[in-house]
């Protein structure tokens, strides 16, 4: 009886946890995820299964605590592992999708028109997420915990697994490289360059 009842007490708190405290973060996972996969159904599968190692090293964690980060780490290593996995598959094609390509009449020419400017308009107005997109994974991550997501750099450290002095030193080349990114851009809106002057 009292092994049911403490049982049940555990239950009680991991359930309090789990929704007071993992799934408030669920957006901000989300948003990291899709930086790093940039495909919205690798970023759910990757956010699922952080919630399930979440849920299954639950004691692990203690209430309270910065939950985000737990979630982030947890989060950072299944992509890792993900990557990993993936990269070791040789590249695997649809048989459908090649027959589907060949077996198509050619599209006219004004829907090539069209798709042309579709891309256009998407990259319009999205500079600054395309520059960090286009960041090396290891400088991406770093500014979107710091710089996106507010964390500090010790828990960056932490989350990445990785010292603070490389934590600040990532930081700043990530910086550095998003500037000359978007000097044409800021150009374009109006700013200049203060020390050129």
């Amino acid at each position: 009886m009292v092994l049911m009842a403490e049982n049940r007490d555990i239950n009680n708190r991991n359930s309090r946890v789990f929704e007071e405290e993992f799934l408030p973060q669920i957006d901000a996972l989300f948003t990291f995820a899709y930086h790093l996969t940039y495909n919205e159904e690798d970023a759910n599968d990757l956010v699922q299964e952080t919630y399930l190692k979440a849920y299954r090293f639950i004691d692990n964690y203690n209430a309270g605590t910065n939950a985000k980060a737990w979630l982030f780490r947890i989060l950072k290593n299944a992509f890792i592992n993900q990557y990993r996995k993936k990269s070791k598959q040789p590249i695997k094609v649809d048989i459908d999708d090649v027959t589907s390509i060949h077996n198509e009449e050619d599209t006219n020419y004004s829907s090539f028109l069209d798709l042309r400017e579709e891309m256009f308009q998407g990259m319009m107005g999205d500079e600054v997420t395309n520059a960090i997109n286009s960041l090396p994974v290891d400088f991406r991550t770093v500014i979107l915990l710091c710089d996106i997501e507010g964390f500090t750099y010790e828990e960056i450290s932490k989350i990445v697994d990785i010292p603070i002095g490389t934590v600040r030193s990532r930081l700043h080349r990530a910086r550095n490289m998003l500037k000359e990114q978007l000097k044409n851009y800021a150009e374009s809106l109006g700013y200049r360059d203060k020390r050129k002057s």
